[in-house]
């Protein structure tokens, strides 16, 4: 089916950019309605003080043959949350697909400070934009999904429960954060379950996002040009992939087996065939463990 989700409707929270627009305008390219979140607006940025905006995230949905409808919103104030869900309930009168994408903590971690030298005040508001937004969204939006059945909660983070499991993740605040979204997918897969919906944790796999690029100066035309300095950026991903992954999982009417477990880009493409903007697949974390945390030349043959 060219738009396998249409009559559909998506809230992405958080999809000003990265995995969040990609999977807003991969939803919009399924058919759907999607309502696209975050604090950066044309007339007003966030403290991450970058170009992109929630306006053009919705844009590029429709663009890709869907309908994208922006609505600015802090994920840490409730009322605008609720204000939000009332608005899609006015509008639409259902919500199929839940995208807890919030994050919004590249600027506050510090790589390699153990907890007691890191920042506290950082450290602590990275875990309520990484923590506390999801579970306000989720309390104000889940009411709304439960109104049919079949719903879908995407909670997204960084690594799957196996790799978090053994692996330390840059550090104490950033770990836990992590952490945390994985365990809030298990949990609510436990209470959406018996009612019908499935939530499932889900990470891509290293993202060529707006920053990513940005931070080793190359574009998504020319993002090899980088692999000389960072060769084992040679297994990164478009946003688009993990896009593709949500999208496969909204259309399956057997969603359910994957309620309340950790899953990646990578390990759905296998399992549904779909492929990354260049067709290929790139499979991230197995090519973590199996090169490059075992130390081996880079080399994604066999991974993508």
């Amino acid at each position: 089916m060219s738009a396998p989700l249409k009559g559909k409707v998506a809230l992405v929270a958080g999809a000003t950019r990265g995995a969040g627009r990609g999977m807003a305008v991969e939803l919009g390219a399924a058919g759907a309605t999607v309502y696209v979140t975050g604090r950066s607006t044309r007339t007003r940025r966030s403290e991450y003080d970058r170009p992109e905006t929630i306006e053009d995230t919705a844009d590029l949905v429709t663009e890709a043959g869907g309908q994208g409808v922006a609505v600015p919103t802090d994920h840490l104030d409730p009322a605008q949350v609720r204000a939000l869900v009332d608005r899609i309930a006015e509008e639409q009168g259902r919500l199929d697909v839940l995208v807890n994408d919030i994050w919004g903590g590249e600027k506050l971690f510090e790589w390699e400070s153990s907890l007691w030298e890191h920042d506290l005040d950082n450290g602590l508001r990275l875990l309520r934009l990484a923590v506390e937004t999801h579970a306000i969204t989720s309390h104000h939006a889940l009411p709304l999904m439960l109104r049919r059945p079949g719903g879908l909660v995407v909670e997204v983070t960084d690594g799957t429960a196996d790799y978090n499991a053994g692996n330390y993740r840059v550090n104490f605040f950033y770990d836990l954060a992590k952490a945390s979204v994985l365990r809030m997918a298990f949990a609510l897969g436990h209470e959406l379950g018996p009612r019908g919906a499935t939530a499932v944790a889900l990470t891509p796999g290293w993202l060529r996002s707006e920053m990513m690029l940005d931070i080793y100066g190359v574009r998504e035309d020319n993002w090899r040009d980088a692999l000389e300095r960072v060769p084992h950026f040679a297994i990164s991903e478009t946003p688009r992939y993990v896009g593709r992954a949500v999208v496969a999982l909204a259309a399956d009417p057997d969603v359910a087996r994957w309620n309340g477990r950790s899953l990646s880009s990578g390990g759905l493409a296998r399992e549904y065939g779909f492929t990354d903007l260049d067709g290929s697949r790139p499979d991230a974390w197995r090519y973590l463990v199996e090169v490059q945390d075992a130390g081996k030349p880079a080399d994604t043959t066999g991974y993508r």
